[in-house]
Formats: C-alpha cells, structure tokens, sequence
C-alpha cells in the first residue's frame, strides 16, 4: 500500500500499544504525532508481520522500527533479540544512539554498536555482558558471526535499514549470507530510499508475505529547506564561502567536500580567519568524531566540514545551514546532504557552489527533487559591512543590559573630567580600542563575476584539436550515462584480455593490466582472485566499510586468476593501507601495495620464452585455444591457394612457380 505524506489519518503515539516506559520517554523528548511512515509502518511492527518500508531520508524511519521492537523486548533474556544493519558505522551509531533514547525508562536495556575501525576488545566485552539489541554493519557482523561471539539464536528481529545504500557499497551478498544464519521465524523489517530489482528479489526470497508500506512525498526534499546556488569559479570558491559566511546568519553550518583530505585543508584556512571549525572525516578515530559532533551540539563549534560518508546519519538540531562547498557526483548524493538540516519540521537553507562546467547538474538536480533552486547572488562589500555594524551595534546593546558596568561608568566619568574631550570622541576611541587590528569595514576588493547562469540557452563551445568531444580524454557525459558506466565498471568490471600462450608469442610479455589510471586515482594491487572466487562486490565492499570510502570514490576493477587491481583515491594515509593489509575477502587477507612497488609477478601470467628452443608440437589437451589455431590456419591457407590461382589464371605465375607454392602452403 502506498500513501501521499500529506494524507495521512492524524495519529497520536498513545494509540499505540506501547508500553509506558517509551511514552514517558517520548513525551519528554516533545514527540507529540507520528511522521506518515510511523503510523504506517508501527502496527504492523507490533503484530511481529514483515514489512517492506520505502520513504525518503529524515522521515523518522528510525523511530518507526526502533519505538514497537523496545516495547517488545523481553528484557530477563541478555540474548541478542533485535539486529539491525546499516551501511555505514555513522548510521550504525546514530540508530544506537536512538534505541538508548528511546529506552532512557527500560532498566536493564543494553545496545550496542559493532562496526570496523573500532577495536574487538571493547565489543567482545559489551557481547560478552550480554545485550538485547545489535546495531552493526555488515562487514563486522558477519565476523563477529563466523567467530561465535554473536549469538543468533534467540533473535526476534532482523532489520535492514537503508538497504539501497547498502547494495551500492556492495554489501548485498554479506546481507544474505547474514539473512541466512538467522532464525527462520525471525521478523524482518525492510527500509529503503529507493526499491532496485536486488532489494525486490531479497523482499521476494527472504521475507514471508510482507505489508509493503511506500510513503510517497511531493518531492524528494523538504519543503521547508530553502536551495540556492552561487554560481562561482574554482580558483575564487574560498572567497566566495567566506562572503557566504560573512553574509548568512547561521547557528550551525555543515560543509561538503569530496575528499578527506579536502576537509582538513578548508578547516584549516577557515580556522586561520577565526572560525570555530573543525574537519569530519572516516580518517579521524572514531571517539574524535564523536567528540566532535558533541562539540557542535554544544555550540562549542559552529561549522564541520565533512564527507558524504562521514555525516551519514548525522542529526544536530543546531545545523541551521547546508554548504555543498563541491558539487556531489550525483542527485541522491545531494538530497541526503541537504537532509541533515530541516529534519523534524525544522526550517533549513541549503546552498550549492556551481562552476561554469557544472551548471547542468543544477537542473538534474531539480528535475529529480523536483524543486526549484534560486540563484543567490554573490553577497556584496556594501551588504557584508552593513551586517558586521549590525552586529557591533547590537555587541553595544548587550553590554548595556549587563549588571557589572558601574565601575567602567565611574572611570569614564572621572576620564572626562580630568580631559577636556568630548564624550562621543571617547566613545568611539573605545570602540576602536574594542575591534582591536581587525579593521570592521570590509575593503571593496572587486570579486570577478560569474558568466550570467541562463537556463533557456546552452553556452557556445569552440572545441580545439585536443578538446573535440571524440577526444580520447574523457569528456563531461549525461548523468544517467555516466551512472550505467560507473555501475558497470564497479561490479561487472570488463575482463582485462590475457597476454597470449607462449606458443602464439614471440617474445614473453608482462602482466597486461588496464589503461593508466584517472586523474586523482592510483593503482593498487590485492592478492585475491578468480581462484578464490571473488567478486567485484566483495573488493568494493570490503574496501568501502574498512576504509570509510564511498564505493563511487572506488575506480575501475580488474579480476585476475590470482590477484586483482583496483583504483583508489591518491593519498590514502598508511594506516588506512595497514588496515587493509589484514582485511580478509573470500577468506584471504588482501596484503594490499602500491601496483608499482608489487615485486610479485603473476601466477597466471607467461614466462619468458628462450627463442632458440624449437617448439615441439603439442597435444590438444596441451594447447587448449588449438581449434580455434586450426581454423585460422586452415582460413590463410585457403586464402592464398586463392589468390596462387587467380595469379595463374593472369599469367603472372607459370605452372612449376604454381605448384611450388601449393606445396609449400601445405606444408
């Protein structure tokens, strides 16, 4: 069944048959009515039926799983009764975080979080001490699952929460293998943003007649979240964020970059221009992020300049404001950005940085949310210095209403006094005195403009020799193109044709891998391969949730017989490399290393073939391509008999030269 989120029937959580420890919780937390998907999706949870759930991201999907599994639990058993997977180990803490809230009145209660990155010892330990509910990635659970340290067997629930996520990152084949350890009167519940043909087969295999709840919204983002675009140059972007800054009025900003290293770079140059800010990425240990995010929860930080990854899940009130610093690489991308402010009926702005080239994406991104985005224009020296004595003014106002100026009144008074000055003229000296070096007035410094954005006509391109759209070099293409090539490139890699059998070569050659790699992206070797049984999905997966990488950040993939090549991002620290030296795919650690410093030459590759040896015949079973050898032989000798008889037939031959050739051809 499917609704339209404003037609929804007006519920309230006393409806439900709750117990009373999670309405006191939820009436002090000021939940008042359900979210659409929530009173669809809560009745059903609570009859123990399987439900398939597909709405968008800041729904309350949470809240619909979490609120009836609690009032379900049976808190004497330290038994694992609830699982939840979630793609990454943001959302993983996020949902435990939210199960905790939720149970603050359940004496007893214990959840925890298991995902990579994070020591064994501490959750062998929270395991051990016995807990009701588990909140994990794929990747850890099944560990935890193989080593016998999770327990199953008393599992009431299973639920897969952002399942479209996770069979892009390539975790789907994890999802079954953990589907199929599980219990089979286990109650599954199924959330999805979007339901590709995977998730359906999975709905299909696994569940057991499930009520198919779809929360259809008027478009794909909220409407109280205002979008605007500043169309602005790559080399100016830096100038035109902090304008941005100077002239928005916000209580907490969220930054988007594309990549780690991106983060500490703008975090650091908005730091040095007296910013309260601090980087967010999957390279910082976890208990920093996390002391972080509190950080900016506290208003001890005003903005985080973040990865996609990195904020997953992320859920502060205080983000008044959403900066798409770099453009994301695709429209869900930026519908989750924009979806960490204006969460739970709260107003958001969100603003996306354009350059000249990008400017297409502005309309993809409206077609697929659906919603007009303004065109903001750059923030002028006249309205920033109009803002800043604004904001000295209302400085002034505040100290005013203070209690403790009675002593400066005496000073002054006493100054003036003893100076024949006149009392404004004091003023504004301890005004002065006040702002210190930093000059309050902002110098007109012309900003070069932006073409002007037209949205009816296309801009006119000269294409030069080396820019003509069939140039070998890549060239900007339709995002739907691009997405069917990506996804063809990150899970049915096209196989890298082998070096041939020494018997066809005259000279031995080396590995034949594919072309050199994008610009930004390096080559890396792993020691697993089709001997193994691997697939494309387990390299992108594994890779993905151990090295907090998105798996569109992951280049193109070669499987070989014993190893495989795959393309990262240029610049991943050493100790990210460490920890993928022991990740294990298709049960062999990776032993990852740069392509060019790999020493270890290829089982299944030809070695070198001395010329002088004469090459014996062999046998069919020897020389596994010969069939099709002798059909290409026996096409050449056709071929020229044919053309010995047309030369015949010409004269150009006589009949000995004729009959010399033939033999030799059969020969």
């Amino acid at each position: 069944m499917s609704f339209d989120d404003h037609d929804q029937p007006q519920a309230a959580f006393s409806d439900f048959a709750f117990i009373p420890a999670i309405l006191k919780a939820l009436g002090e937390a000021g939940y008042e009515s359900p979210t659409p998907i929530q009173s669809s999706i809560i009745p059903h949870v609570m009859a123990g039926e399987d439900v398939v759930g597909q709405a968008q991201t800041g729904t309350g999907k949470t809240a619909a799983f979490a609120l009836p599994l609690l009032s379900r639990l049976d808190l004497k058993k330290r038994k694992p009764q609830v699982l939840v997977l979630a793609p990454t180990r943001e959302l993983a803490i996020q949902v435990a975080e939210a199960f905790h809230a939720y149970a603050a009145h359940m004496p007893g209660f214990q959840v925890v979080p298991i995902y990579g990155g994070q020591d064994y010892k501490i959750q062998l330990r929270q395991l051990e001490r016995g807990v009701h509910v588990v909140v994990g990635t794929p990747g850890r659970v099944m560990d935890h699952i193989r080593r016998e340290t999770l327990n199953l067997k008393e599992l009431k629930c299973l639920v897969l929460d952002e399942a479209d996520e996770m069979l892009r990152m390539g975790f789907i084949d994890d999802v079954e293998w953990i589907l199929e350890q599980t219990p089979e009167n286990r109650q599954i519940a199924l959330f999805s943003a979007t339901m590709p043909v995977s998730i359906r087969r999975i709905a299909q295999k696994y569940l057991n007649n499930p009520q198919e709840i779809t929360i259809k919204g008027k478009t794909s983002t909220a409407q109280n979240i205002r979008q605007r675009f500043l169309v602005t140059s790559g080399f100016h972007k830096l100038d035109s964020l902090t304008r941005v800054l100077e002239a928005e009025s916000f209580e907490g900003m969220l930054i988007f970059v594309r990549t780690k290293n991106q983060t500490l770079e703008l975090a650091e140059k908005l730091a040095a221009r007296g910013y309260s800010v601090a980087p967010l990425n999957g390279d910082i240990q976890q208990n920093q992020r996390q002391r972080t995010v509190e950080q900016l929860k506290s208003g001890q930080l005003d903005i985080l300049v973040a990865t996609d990854v990195a904020a997953r899940g992320l859920d502060v009130e205080r983000i008044s404001h959403v900066l798409n610093f770099d453009i994301p690489y695709d429209t869900e991308s930026y519908i989750h950005r924009i979806g960490r402010t204006g969460r739970a009926g709260r107003s958001g702005e969100a603003i996306l940085f354009v350059t000249t080239r990008e400017r297409q994406m502005v309309g993809t991104i409206e077609r697929a949310t659906r919603q007009k985005i303004e065109l903001m224009k750059l923030p002028s020296t006249e309205a920033i210095n109009d803002k800043r004595i604004m904001e000295f003014k209302q400085r002034i106002t505040d100290t005013l209403t203070a209690d403790n100026l009675d002593f400066y009144q005496r000073l002054i008074e006493e100054y003036l006094g003893e100076h024949d000055v006149p009392a404004d003229l004091v003023a504004a000296a301890l005004a002065s005195l006040a702002q210190g070096d930093k000059p309050l007035l902002l110098k007109d410094i012309p900003v070069p403009s932006p073409v002007p954005f037209d949205r009816t006509t296309r801009p006119v391109r000269k294409f030069e020799k080396s820019d003509r759209p069939f140039s070998r070099e890549r060239r900007e293409e339709p995002r739907e193109f691009r997405e069917a090539r990506e996804f063809k490139e990150y899970r049915e890699p096209k196989k890298i044709r082998e070096t041939k059998e020494p018997w066809e070569s005259k000279e031995s050659k080396g590995p034949k891998y594919a072309s050199e790699p994008d610009q930004g992206m390096e080559r890396f070797r792993i020691e697993v391969g089709l001997n193994q049984g691997v697939k494309p999905g387990n390299i992108v997966g594994a890779i993905a949730n151990e090295a907090d990488l998105s798996s569109k950040h992951i280049g193109r993939i070669s499987i070989f017989d014993d190893h495989s090549t795959v393309d990262l991002p240029v610049g991943l620290s050493e100790e990210t490399l460490t920890l993928l030296q022991r990740v294990r795919v298709a049960e062999k650690q990776l032993r990852i290393s740069r392509l060019n410093e790999s020493k270890v030459q290829p089982h299944n590759q030809p070695q070198a073939i001395d010329s002088t040896v004469s090459r014996a015949p062999r046998t069919t079973q020897e020389r596994p391509h010969l069939p099709e050898l002798v059909r290409k032989t026996e096409q050449k000798t056709q071929r020229r008999e044919t053309a010995i008889g047309r030369a015949r037939r010409r004269g150009q031959m006589s009949a000995p030269s004729v009959a010399a050739r033939k033999k030799r051809v059969k020969e």
